[in-house]
């Protein structure tokens, strides 16, 4: 087994330790698009049979991140602009739907917690790192969708994000000058919540923010086309 690998733990199944450890590896490019999944080569890493791992694989299936082909078995799914386009969308609605729901069940301190990490974003663009900056940008969203009551919308935005990493390590790598804009969104959204805004009114809000992210990168793709 390799130092990297992650240790069996009575709580957590074999099967979710290597979901967890295939998916960082996904999302985090070490395993890139059209890496083929040999389950025999990744149990052996792993110190497990090929059964958690055949199922930890069906599950990135289901999300997306890796397909199945036969004669060629699983490999890390290829990157489609098409699908970084429609997944954007995607998540613009989802994402929009969950901070509108959420909203009206923030606290204070939420509200607070929400506007200290845009600072941090604010600060960040001075020494510009596009992935950390997008760590941020999710922790940020995070704590604006944190009480969501729905959990399978929630999924749904997680799914997204996942998808995303795989996609594009960053978008604001390719629009760095988004980042700016962004941050400024970000105020104005949290001042709809603070404000009391109808719930409605922030959903469609936190949707044009996650479009106006899509719009910057079209407009990059088709100046470099």
């Amino acid at each position: 087994m390799t130092s990297d690998a992650p240790a069996e733990g009575m709580a957590t199944s074999k099967s979710q330790l290597a979901y967890e450890w295939l998916r960082d590896r996904i999302v985090s490019h070490r395993f890139t698009p059209g890496y083929r999944l040999v389950l025999s080569q990744l149990a052996a890493e792993l110190g497990v049979s090929t059964v958690p791992v055949r199922e930890a694989v069906r599950r990135l299936e289901a999300e997306g991140l890796v397909t199945y082909e036969k004669n060629v078995g699983a490999q890390v799914a290829l990157v489609d602009e098409d699908e970084y386009v429609t997944t954007m969308q995607t998540l613009a609605v989802v994402e929009g739907a969950a901070t509108g729901f959420s909203a009206p069940l923030l606290t204070n301190d939420d509200v607070g917690r929400a506007r200290e990490i845009n600072q941090r974003m604010r600060d960040s663009l001075e020494h510009f790192d596009p992935r950390r900056f997008t760590e941020f940008n999710e922790e940020f969203h995070k704590a604006l969708f944190l009480h969501c009551p729905n959990e399978h919308l929630i999924d749904l935005v997680h799914r997204g994000w996942s998808r995303l990493r795989m996609l594009r390590s960053s978008t604001f790598s390719f629009v760095p000058g988004r980042a700016v804009e962004s941050v400024a969104e970000h105020d104005e959204l949290v001042d709809l919540i603070e404000n009391k805004a109808d719930p409605i009114e922030i959903e469609l809000a936190a949707r044009r923010h996650r479009t106006a992210t899509l719009d910057a990168m079209l407009t990059f793709r088709h100046a470099h086309d």
